[in-house]
Formats: C-alpha cells, sequence, structure tokens
C-alpha cells in the first residue's frame, strides 16, 4: 500500500485531538503531536499525570466524567483513549450528539469486558483457549468438572496483570472467588506456551490496515518486562499472526492502533491472549526502531491521515521497562545517564513522582544491527543491571 512521508503535517495546523487520559500512552502521544501540528488536550485526574506537561492543554477530571468529556469534545475535532477504564454508558449520549469517537464506542463495546471480549473472538473465528464464564446470570456451571490448573481473570478493569490468577485447585478458587466478592469472573483454560508473542496493529478511516513486526515480550509476575523484536518465529507463524490482527480489526471496523498479545504453544499454535484497543507497552520500541512509531500512527489514524510505514530502519532491537524496585520518589537520574550512554540506546522517563515496585516509571529501546539472541540477551542483561543494580 501507499504510505504517506513521514511525519509530513496535516492540512488543518488546528487540528485538535482529545485524549481520555494523561499517563505515559498519552504522553508520548503528546511528544509526536507536534510534529503532525495537532494540538492534544487530555482529560485526567492530576497535574502530576505524564502527558500534562507536554500537552497543549489539559481538563482535570476523572477520565469516566462525562461532563467533563462534554467539555473536551468543545475544544477538540475527534477524542481517542488512553486506557480502556471506558464508561460506554456515559459516553453513548455524546456520541449519539454528534461526538466523534476513535475508535468508535461501537467497536469498543466487545472488548472492554474480558468474557465478552473473548466470545467476539470467537464470533469472528480467531483461536483462543477455552473459557467460561463464572457468577454471571443465567449461567450454570459444575464446579467440580472443571480441570485444574486454570487462569481466572475478572472482567472489568484488570492490567498488568491485577485481576489475573492462577488457580491450581478447587480450594484456591473458592478462595479466591470469595475474596473478590463473588462478582462475576471468567475462567481461562491454562495453556502451556513456548512463548509470549504481540504485535501492534493500525486501521485508517479509510480502511486500510497496517501490521508492525511480531515481537516475543517477556512477563515476569504478569507485568512485561521486555520486548524482543523481531520475535524468531517463522514466516507462517508471522503470516497467521498479521491474518489475526487483520481480521479483528477489520472486522470491527476500527479507526486507531491495537495492541494484540497472543501465546505461541508448545506445539505451535498460535492463540489470542488478549486484546487492548490503544496504543500499547509492546509497541514502544516503534518510537525508535520504525519509520513511524504506533503514537504517530494512532494520530494519523483518528484525524484521517494516510497511515505511515511500520517498517524497521535497523534489524533488530531490545525494549526493557524501567519499573519500581522501591517505594521512593527519587529520578533516579544517575541511573537513567549510564543507560542512555549505552551505545544506541534510547531512554524515555515517564515523569511520575512516586516510584512503587512494578510501576512503569520509563523504558529504554536499544536498536541493534543484529537479531542474534546473544546480543538481545547481553543487552537485556546490561540494562537491568545498570537499572537493579
Amino acid at each position: 500500500m501507499h504510505y504517506e512521508n513521514l511525519h509530513s503535517p496535516i492540512p488543518d495546523k488546528n487540528k485538535r485531538v482529545g485524549v481520555i487520559g494523561g499517563g505515559q500512552l498519552a504522553g508520548m502521544m503528546a511528544a509526536v503531536a507536534k510534529s503532525l501540528g495537532i494540538e492534544l488536550v487530555v482529560q485526567t485526574p492530576y497535574a502530576s499525570d505524564p502527558a500534562v506537561a507536554i500537552a497543549s492543554q489539559s481538563i482535570f477530571a476523572s477520565i469516566d466524567d462525562a461532563a467533563a468529556t462534554a467539555k473536551l469534545a468543545t475544544l477538540c475535532d475527534v477524542i481517542t483513549f488512553e486506557n480502556e477504564f471506558i464508561n460506554l454508558e456515559a459516553l453513548t449520549p455524546l456520541a449519539e450528539q454528534g461526538v466523534c469517537f476513535h475508535p468508535s464506542l461501537a467497536a469498543l463495546a466487545p472488548l472492554l469486558d474480558k468474557y465478552q471480549q473473548r466470545c467476539y473472538l470467537q464470533e469472528i473465528g480467531l483461536p483462543q483457549p477455552d473459557f467460561i464464564s463464572l457468577g454471571a446470570s443465567g449461567q450454570s456451571i459444575n464446579l467440580n468438572e472443571l480441570e485444574f490448573p486454570l487462569v481466572l481473570k475478572v472482567r472489568r478493569q484488570g492490567y498488568d496483570g491485577k485481576g489475573t490468577l492462577m488457580i491450581q485447585d478447587r480450594p484456591s478458587l473458592d478462595s479466591a472467588w470469595q475474596q473478590l466478592e463473588y462478582q462475576p469472573v471468567m475462567l481461562e483454560e491454562f495453556v502451556g506456551f513456548e512463548r509470549e508473542l504481540a504485535v501492534i496493529a493500525a486501521r485508517s478511516l479509510t480502511g486500510d490496515v497496517v501490521v508492525y513486526p511480531v515481537v516475543e515480550t517477556q512477563q515476569e509476575e504478569q507485568v512485561c518486562r521486555r520486548v524482543i523484536v523481531p520475535a524468531d518465529i517463522s514466516s507462517t507463524t508471522i503470516a497467521e499472526i498479521e491474518a489475526i490482527a487483520t481480521t479483528l480489526l477489520q472486522s470491527l471496523q476500527v479507526v486507531g492502533v491495537f495492541g494484540i498479545e497472543l501465546f505461541l504453544t508448545t506445539s505451535g499454535k498460535v492463540l489470542v491472549n488478549e486484546v487492548s484497543p490503544r496504543t500499547h507497552n509492546s509497541g514502544h520500541y516503534t518510537l525508535d526502531a520504525c519509520e513511524t512509531s504506533q503514537f504517530e500512527q494512532q494520530l494519523r489514524a483518528v484525524v484521517g491521515l494516510p497511515l505511515g510505514s511500520p517498517t524497521m530502519h535497523c534489524t533488530g532491537a531490545v525494549m526493557v521497562n524501567l519499573l519500581g524496585y522501591e517505594h521512593s520518589q527519587d529520578n533516579y537520574w544517575e541511573k537513567r545517564q549510564k543507560l542512555a550512554n549505552l551505545p544506541h540506546s534510547f531512554v524515555h522517563w515517564y515523569g511520575k513522582s512516586q516510584s512503587r515496585p512494578g510501576r512503569k516509571l520509563g523504558h529504554v529501546t536499544v536498536l541493534g544491527k543484529s537479531s542474534q539472541r546473544n546480543w538481545q540477551q547481553g543487552v537485556i542483561e546490561t540494562v537491568e543491571s545498570l537499572w537493579y543494580g
């Protein structure tokens, strides 16, 4: 397909995009908006949120405050989202009044509840683990017939492993569900995977789809620690994942960037793990390794520009998340300088005022001329030794 010239500005220099959410994803979007002649306005609760210092304007309100979103709509041509914690019921009257949301509320509707997301993926024929809902009205499950281990997921508001539990036996399930006050949850079969994969894909207003390189993600305690680009997988597996991404985006008729997490099983099968209807941690490497970052791509899509090229301008890259490992208000300047001095490294700091264990404080991407495993492992060990000590 034809790709627009890199960073070419949109004709209307006053184009304004609203973002519901002001975290690091909105911050990275704001950082590239100026090159496109776009002003970004964020709706976010706190003045200390990462995007506030970079955005053109901020509305300080909860992300589910529909009155604040109505005000946001008066300042912007289109509204997009930084996260999936969206109150569709509250936003629907705004959409009915003509407020433009990308992705559309209709495209988001089947994805925000993890059980409904699974049902939708099943409906359009995408491969995924077996699943059931526990606690939903009208459903009856014989808990004695469940096969363990299995995975329990809360249906809304879960991220970075929050609300996801490994369940080894029936007593553990009873205890976990009791702690969740018997709210409806989803149970999934435990997948014995060989590795975890992810892919970023984008769809434009005109229906064009671009798919970025498939990456390997490495999780610890259900939080992404590292992303290796490209994933060392067969061309057949790559083609299968690209087809999954294209099928999903075209089926939803979505406009914007999606992150799709997948399992590659020990038998070589590809299964969809989860879909995030937004820019995604697994795509942060695109800021420094690709002709068009996922954040620029999101802006291009929602304002109606042709999509940019997802091509990498290096043969390999490693992205390492800089996670909090203590309770602190330190900005870790000395460690960041050491990371920035590594060859071909790019340090991105999110400007969060407080550190706590597991919190994403920033990331570093290292570009290479090789996708060899020994080079990748060497980069990971160096970065993590400098960061964690």
